[in-house]
């Protein structure tokens, strides 16, 4: 009877709960009611997976890098580990960039066989032949300690290596034996935007990572792939690992001086050059202590020797289940959805809401704090799930009788910005527009006559010599530093300076615009047979001011650089016809550069600008005393010196195929001392 009487009474509170209910359901219309419902699951799935959502996920990246680094324990250099590494000063003493002296290399792993490291791991690729291999496989032969050679493979990595570098590579480490010479993997796998978060995957096919090669231990790693623990320096005067330069531990005499350093512990020898192997951390979104800049990169070797230390500490992250995640989403949602429909006063609810907001901003720094892992946790995505379904039920709950309101943009509307309320609703991809007035060194490069000559193949043979042409001359830009602004059927735009700048930008600017000459050379004479003669490449450098940023419309946005050094660069480009040359850079270059090969090649006006500038050709295969005497040559003409014209001449006779030089004395005849050159171009 008891129990007839309890459900007696739960269907009498369903039966008087459903006429309410269907009141309700009623007011806010079959529409409306299908919209919030969108917006739930919406903000449902805001909520869970906005680490793989457009814009959220940058902002996911973003606050987890903040969680990781506030969160990274501050230590002492570590004793464990410490780094032999190859830098811009050892390139300078053996005058070699790549690859680098492996006789160098041969004769530190020498002495550091005699001072007893643990284990030896070299991130360094041995994928082509040198004239040193054979002092580097001898020294390899004689190693006792352990040593891990990088390993890249053209399955693993395609891009980057190619079966016949394999090929030579795993020839090479035959050699090696008897020495202690092992494969290790020196695999580092970065996220979509290019910063190294996590453990790299570990394929089947590849030797263990460096890291678990060098301790012949630690199982558990093998197939690990969480998050990686960055430290930080107590100090940074002391850095976290050493970093030793091969010069100095090659050299037997100082093998005593180093022996506390490095017996005993792992060793790892790589780069440590400028814009090679460099990777971005969670610690480049953050102003450098030591530099003051933003954005700067680790070394990969370091990443590694990170590894190797988190290794050793033992320390992984500990994973939130996939059901906590979804459990964390749900309750989000229905947090947001309970808070519309309290109803409460507002002070009440300003309370409530900055309860709320503390929890979220508190709880994912707690987590970090204590060691569970944070990538992953949408925690961007719970404040959107909040928003998305407290709007969608505070609006569908205010708005019963009010279907002239736009229901998702007036609630988003209340509590964010009107124009990103708008941006969301209307487009979530679209970028914000913004340009700054930055220096730049603009360069304008053209390929002579290919228009014609587009005219005289087939489609198909103009677009395979394009393309390859354009991949040539934009790796040439990339290697340089610098940033591709458009291309222009044959012709490519580029600068330096912006969105970032260099001490050595000026430099870059010249070498690449000399290099992509004589890329656009090397793709004249590698021109399949049956295409008529391709032109040459030329290139045009200046400096001046522009206005740097993101330009277009909702359409479509472009980084690019607008203004009259633009402009001024591509008019030298076109002046290298009327000159005989090649590459040309203006005076205000050269005022820049430390570089003193540039050869005068009189002063022009050119369309658009009607005061003369002087002009040079960067001639980098010149001697310095060479280019000293053709300046002291024109420097003397343009002073009234009669026989400097006589000399240019001699200076001809000897150089009868220098075409720039014969153009140079012809124009110096007509402009006279002083004068200029106007050209249409």
């Amino acid at each position: 009877m008891a129990e007839q009487g309890r459900k007696a009474s739960l269907g009498a509170r369903i039966g008087a709960f459903w006429p309410t209910a269907r009141k309700t359901l009623r007011q806010i219309g079959t529409t409306r009611l299908i919209v919030t419902a969108i917006f739930l699951v919406l903000g449902l799935m805001f909520a869970r997976y906005s680490w793989n959502i457009m814009l959220a996920r940058d902002a996911e990246r973003a606050l987890y890098d903040v969680r990781a680094l506030l969160a990274a324990p501050h230590v002492e250099t570590d004793q464990r580990i410490v780094m032999v590494t190859f830098n811009e000063e050892t390139l300078r003493l053996t005058g070699r960039r790549s690859p680098l002296d492996r006789a160098m290399l041969a004769n530190a792993l020498v002495q550091l066989d005699k001072m007893k490291p643990k284990a030896i791991g070299i991130d360094i690729l041995i994928d082509q032949p040198t004239p040193e291999d054979q002092i580097l496989i001898d020294g390899f032969r004689t190693m006792k300690t352990p040593t891990y050679l990088g390993l890249a493979t053209n399955k693993s990595n395609p891009a980057f290596m190619t079966y016949d570098q394999e090929v030579f590579l795993r020839d090479f480490q035959k050699q090696t034996a008897p020495g202690n010479v092992h494969f290790t993997s020196i695999r580092l796998e970065a996220d979509q935007d290019g910063v190294m978060r996590s453990w790299p995957g570990q394929p089947a096919d590849l030797p263990p990572l460096m890291a678990n090669s060098l301790t012949q231990g630690y199982p558990e790693y093998r197939s690990h792939q969480g998050s990686i623990r960055y430290r930080l320096p107590v100090n940074y005067e002391r850095p976290v690992f050493d970093k030793l330069p091969v010069e100095l531990i090659a050299n037997p005499d100082l093998l005593e001086a180093f022996r506390p350093q490095i017996e005993g512990r792992y060793v790892l020898i790589g780069g440590n050059i400028p814009d090679v192997d460099q990777f971005t951390t969670p610690a480049s979104r953050m102003k450098d202590p030591q530099t003051g800049r933003v954005g700067e990169t680790t070394i990969g070797l370091e990443i590694h020797a990170t590894l190797l230390g988190q290794m050793l500490d033992g320390f992984m992250f500990k994973p939130i289940p996939q059901w906590g995640l979804w459990l964390i989403a749900i309750g989000v949602v229905l947090l947001g959805a309970l808070t519309a429909m309290g109803n409460l006063r507002l002070w009440k609810l300003a309370l409530l809401l900055i309860v709320q907001a503390g929890a979220v901003v508190a709880l994912p720094f707690f987590w970090q704090f204590h060691g569970i892992d944070t990538q992953g946790l949408p925690v961007f995505g719970w404040l959107l799930g909040w928003i998305f379904s407290f709007s969608a039920v505070g609006t569908a709950a205010r708005g019963i009788g009010s279907e002239q309101r736009n229901f998702a943009q007036s609630a988003l509307g209340k509590y964010l910005p009107g124009d990103i309320a708008k941006d969301i609703m209307k487009n979530p991809e679209r970028l914000q527009l913004h340009g700054e007035k930055r220096e730049i060194y603009a360069l304008f490069s053209d390929l002579e006559g290919f228009t014609k000559l587009s005219h005289q193949i087939e489609p198909e043979m103009v677009a395979f010599l394009l393309n390859k042409y354009l991949d040539v001359l934009s790796e040439t830009v990339l290697q340089h530093g610098g940033t591709i602004d458009k291309f222009v059927g044959d012709a490519i735009v580029a600068f330096w300076g912006a969105p970032i700048s260099r001490p050595d930008d000026c430099e870059r600017a010249v070498r690449c615009a000399v290099a992509m000459y004589e890329a656009g050379e090397q793709f004249r004479r590698e021109a399949p047979e049956g295409v008529p003669p391709i032109g040459v490449t030329r290139v045009g450098v200046h400096f001046g001011e522009a206005i740097v940023g993101n330009f277009g419309g909702e359409g479509r946005i472009q980084y690019t650089a607008l203004g009259d050094s633009m402009n001024t660069a591509s008019r030298l480009e076109g002046a290298n016809k009327y000159l005989k040359t090649k590459t040309l850079v203006s005076d205000t270059v050269v005022e820049r550069s430390t570089l003193k090969t540039f050869r005068p090649v009189g002063r022009i006006t050119v369309s658009g600008r009607s005061t003369p500038m002087e002009v040079f050709e960067p001639v980098l295969d010149y001697s310095e005393t060479a280019v000293q005497q053709f300046t002291d040559i024109f420097r003397r003409f343009d002073t009234g010196d009669e026989s400097a014209l006589a000399d240019f001449e001699a200076l001809a006779e000897q150089n009868p195929e220098d075409k720039a030089l014969r153009n140079l004395i012809e124009r110096l005849r007509e402009v006279g001392p002083g004068g200029y050159s106007a050209l249409d171009k």
